[in-house]
């Protein structure tokens, strides 16, 4: 079996698993947030269900429309909150409300909620972010994440699996958006449509842990079913020092059981930009040439401290072109906390950006950062899809920190 195929045969109980079969797998964990959880609640309510098959193991992340940008968002909210309140649900966090908070996936694992070898799924497509961890994560609709509070169980049909191999050490100005963009760019959008993308090879000892979690959070965007990694021995340092419960370390059987092995050289690899409106309309950033007129640099793709740290050592002691607006997310409290200790968010305002509370904001056009028609922005999202950010005569442009720091200065990426 593949790495997922273990994990999925672990949690159904059967000894082995094929591809194409149908399983009802226990749940580690569910997520919702503030769009998809009031959905989820609302099922749950109709069905009459009374209770939750564990408190502890139930997540709720209001993130996307928060601080909450109108009375609609305040609602959703309210409601997943008294939700929260009535079952005891003890991983409920909302901003600024006395404990760590930000974007689910970037804060899940920081809380230690998500380790190797679970089975989580999340009403939201970008839950396979936690594949970085060796776990099987993977987005669900609303009406199953209701199903699964009330069961823990969720049902999967097994996928198949790619296995990614990837040799050489990564360019010091190539991290994991780099890379996930360079895949994509060569498999396209529905290259592996319900598919397991499983990152092995030497490469991988080359990638930090938030090279791992970027690429695992944009497997969907090639149409995945799952992103995955090996565990090893950064897996298990980041997971000790976040608490997490004890890892169950998976590894593939053979190269027989995989659809198609496809070979990466991450040393050839250069800062890539997926152009509008596809992820996988992919081009290297040196062969491009377009006007901006906004940077976001943050989400549960590149809010992470190393993506700030990245950012702010192009951004030190200069100044974003005029006519740019540069907005900064810290995708948590604490990397917020953390870029202020190391002086970052210094930086950021001493050249002109403005940095926002932790939220999902502008990534999905929700707010704090919509375009207008016409504008185009860099940002290190994970979509550019028409009208993703706002107008729908409005474009984006996916790419790295360093990419669109380097394009706030420039007021242009090229």
């Amino acid at each position: 079996m593949t790495l997922t195929q273990k994990i999925i045969a672990a949690k159904s109980g059967n000894e082995i698993v094929k591809s194409g079969e149908l399983v009802t797998c226990d749940v580690d964990i569910v997520l919702g947030n503030d769009i998809t959880a009031p959905v989820a609640i609302h099922e749950f309510s109709k069905h009459g269900f009374s209770k939750v098959f564990d408190k502890e193991k139930i997540v709720l992340v209001m993130d996307h429309f928060t601080p909450n940008k109108d009375i609609a968002s305040a609602e959703n909210v309210k409601l997943c909150r008294q939700f929260a309140r009535n079952f005891n649900i003890e991983h409920f966090f909302e901003i600024g409300c006395g404990k760590n908070h930000g974007i689910e996936h970037t804060l899940l694992p920081e809380e230690g909620l998500v380790t190797a070898g679970d089975f989580i799924i999340g009403a939201d497509s970008h839950t396979c972010t936690y594949g970085a961890l060796g776990a099987f994560s993977t987005g669900s609709g609303s009406t199953d994440m209701a199903a699964a509070m009330y069961s823990g169980k969720m049902w999967v049909k097994v996928p198949s699996a790619i296995k990614i191999n990837m040799t050489g050490k990564p360019a010091d100005d190539v991290c994991g958006k780099d890379i996930i963009l360079h895949i994509i760019g060569k498999i396209g959008v529905d290259g592996a449509l319900y598919k397991s993308l499983e990152f092995v090879g030497e490469g991988v000892s080359y990638l930090s842990m938030d090279d791992r979690f970027t690429m695992a959070n944009m497997a969907v965007e090639a149409g995945a079913k799952n992103g995955i990694f090996e565990t090893d021995s950064k897996t298990l340092e980041f997971l000790s020092k976040t608490g997490a419960k004890t890892p169950a370390e998976y590894k593939a059987d053979s190269d027989d059981d995989y659809e198609k092995i496809l070979d990466f050289d991450l040393s050839k690899i250069k800062r890539c930009v997926a152009l509008p409106s596809l992820p996988s309309n992919v081009k290297n950033a040196e062969d491009v040439d377009l006007t901006i007129q906004q940077v976001v640099i943050g989400s549960c793709t590149n809010g992470r401290i190393s993506d700030l740290r990245d950012a702010a050592n192009v951004l030190k002691d200069k100044k974003v072109a005029p006519g740019v607006r540069c907005i900064i997310i810290p995708a948590t409290q604490a990397v917020w906390k953390q870029a202020l200790k190391e002086g970052l968010l210094e930086i950021f305002t001493d050249s002109g950006c403005i940095i926002s509370p932790p939220t999902c904001g502008p990534c999905l056009g929700g707010h704090m950062g919509i375009l207008a028609k016409g504008e185009r922005a860099a940002a290190t999202t994970n979509r550019n899809f028409v009208g993703r950010m706002g107008s729908p005569q409005s474009e984006v442009v996916l790419c790295s920190p360093i990419t669109a720091a380097l394009a706030a200065l420039n007021g242009r990426i090229s």
